[in-house]
């Protein structure tokens, strides 16, 4: 075969450090957009990002030549310089060390943008750590509980 195609699509979850809320409405759509600028400069297609005050959802179309944790590492290192910068009272504001990436077919992106767009909802049932760990095991991917938000 003479060309490469792909189609990567990738579900991205992080918290602020120490899940601490940083992230209110009056600043949250300008750090989401950043974030998608960040994005675009990278090879990367942002297909939705939200949150919450103490964590963000990515939707993101990575390209192959990019790797998930370079993808992550300009979005975080870009994200909260810009921060500190822009919002001088969020100097002590950081994002937490790790993250979950899921892979996402074509077919189910517009069930998870729809579940990215609708944050503030869902959370006003769940909290975070049950969100994050819930996604842990739907994946089934192995983990201490007691590492896990360290």
């Amino acid at each position: 075969m003479a060309n490469t195609y792909t189609c990567l699509h990738y579900h991205i979850i992080f918290s602020t450090k120490r899940r601490e809320r940083w992230l209110f409405p009056d600043i949250e759509q300008r750090v989401w957009a950043y974030l998608g600028g960040i994005a675009h400069e990278n090879k990367i297609t942002p297909l939705k990002i939200g949150g919450i005050e103490d964590h963000v959802h990515l939707v993101l179309g990575i390209h192959p030549s990019v790797s998930v944790s370079q993808t992550l590492k300009s979005l975080k290192i870009g994200s909260s310089g810009w921060i500190h910068d822009t919002f001088p009272k969020m100097r002590e504001f950081g994002w937490q060390d790790g993250y979950a990436a899921f892979s996402v077919s074509k077919s189910q992106l517009p069930e998870i943008i729809a579940y990215v767009e609708n944050q503030r909802e869902h959370h006003r049932t769940k909290t975070f750590q049950e969100e994050y760990l819930a996604f842990l095991r739907k994946h089934e991917i192995e983990f201490d509980e007691r590492y896990v938000f360290d």
